[in-house]
């Protein structure tokens, strides 16, 4: 039987966006972006909300960040938080002037404590805070019909040996949630999509 090449939609069009990313991310070392895969899929998602707020915990080098602004539409807004400012300064350099996005140097903790609830339409939670802590509290900024939505979360070569215990827990935490539709994808590093349920 004849294979169809699939990862063709997994395509971008911003060629000289990515290529300084993945340059400037392979120059400071840096091993925790996102796979093109998950990239795809946020794209998708970020398509499916028109005129939406989107909020991204851990901008990294701002990979994630620039498949989010590509699925966008003109009047959705995105927020992306980061505590590492030499790694965020890479997006800062490419994405400067793009109008949707607020790239904000803050601790992740601090600001979703701050936030006020069914604020976001999507959540991609890529750092500790929302993921691994704030878990409820995360959930609670999304709208009726928002998506959080978190990668890595299959075990992948370069973690070190206390993340594996971590991962495991934040998955049990997430399966036990009984006020969600969810979907785990075993696909890419591993990806779950939930989506809260409102009375």
């Amino acid at each position: 039987m004849k294979e169809f090449d699939l990862e063709v939609f997994n395509n971008t069009n911003q060629t000289q966006v990515f290529t300084f990313i993945n340059n400037k991310t392979k120059e400071l070392g840096f091993d925790m972006a996102s796979r093109p895969e998950t990239g795809a899929l946020l794209r998708v998602l970020a398509a499916s909300k028109p005129s939406s707020n989107i909020l991204e915990i851990g901008t990294g080098t701002g990979y994630g960040t620039a498949w989010l602004l590509e699925g966008m539409d003109e009047n959705s807004k995105l927020i992306s938080i980061e505590a590492n400012i030499n790694v965020q300064n890479v997006a800062k350099e490419i994405l400067k002037n793009d109008k949707r996005l607020q790239l904000l140097n803050e601790n992740g903790t601090d600001y979703l404590k701050k936030q006020k609830p069914h604020t976001f339409d999507i959540i991609f939670a890529d750092a500790f805070p929302g993921k691994y802590e704030l878990l409820n509290e995360t959930l609670n900024l999304l709208k009726p019909g928002g998506i959080y939505i978190v990668d890595d979360m299959l075990p992948q070569p370069d973690w070190p040996e206390d993340h594996f215990p971590l991962a495991k827990s934040v998955i049990e935490s997430l399966k036990n949630l009984t006020n969600v539709t969810s979907v785990g994808l075993h696909w890419s590093s591993g990806l779950i999509l939930m989506v809260p349920k409102f009375k």
